[in-house]
């Protein structure tokens, strides 16, 4: 019962907030919005905070996991698919239960793959050699060690929560950059001018929606002009 609580409580705020991993980055680079981008880095700074600070304390128990090529890899073509499929994980779940065919079948295919992949593990398991994780860097390997707060502390004796705040300072000066841009293109446009490189005389700010209707994108398209 608490599981389905709340669950059905996080599934209500992702569904009205629209929350999307895939949108926080592809909005930002192709769209130049930045809601879901603000969402995310406010996200990543509470989660940093909060799991440094258990761990500090010794009641943290994080997932640790190696750090290697096969990381840069996977990672950079589960982004591409995510941006093909114009959903993450969690809004693929939304939008499926909104009746969204496509989501359906990218939650469908997403499945289905990690079920493979789960068969496939000890056969595909980077690098092929089981021996060679041994969480240290390994150059033969191509491994680079483990990636965990937990590691740092105990190789550093810096408590984890210094490293935390760290990267939490760092994740807050690119939410405070973020906002400075939007106020100056919004400054911008106040005034009637082109935004972006904009070289015709005027812009005429309209609202679009990005490809899935993830967060409305202010854009200024440019008009003619005598």
């Amino acid at each position: 019962m608490a599981a389905f609580i709340f669950g059905s409580t996080v599934g209500v705020l992702v569904q009205r907030s629209r929350w999307c991993n895939t949108a926080a980055l592809r909005d930002a680079m192709l769209f130049k919005s930045y809601r879901n981008t603000k969402a995310l880095l406010v996200a990543m700074m509470i989660l940093t905070v909060g799991f440094t600070a258990m761990i500090s304390f010794g009641n943290g128990n994080p997932m640790r996991f190696d750090v290697g090529i096969n990381q840069f890899i996977g990672l950079f073509l589960f982004g591409i698919g995510m941006v093909f499929a114009g959903a993450c994980t969690v809004s693929s779940w939304v939008k499926t239960g909104e009746g969204n065919i496509g989501a359906l079948w990218a939650l469908l295919f997403l499945i289905v793959g990690l079920f493979l992949s789960s068969l496939m593990w000890s056969f595909s398991y980077w690098p092929l050699a089981g021996q060679t994780m041994t969480g240290h860097s390994n150059a033969a390997g191509l491994q680079f060690g483990w990636a965990d707060a937990l590691t740092l502390q105990r190789d550093t004796g810096i408590p984890a929560i210094v490293f935390g705040l760290i990267q939490t300072a760092a994740l807050y000066a690119l939410y405070r950059r973020i906002l400075r841009r939007e106020r100056s293109t919004l400054a911008a446009e106040g005034k009637g001018e082109p935004v972006q490189g904009a070289s015709l005389t005027s812009a005429a700010p309209v609202l679009a929606k990005s490809t899935d209707g993830n967060a409305n994108v202010s854009a200024a398209l440019p008009t003619l002009g005598e």
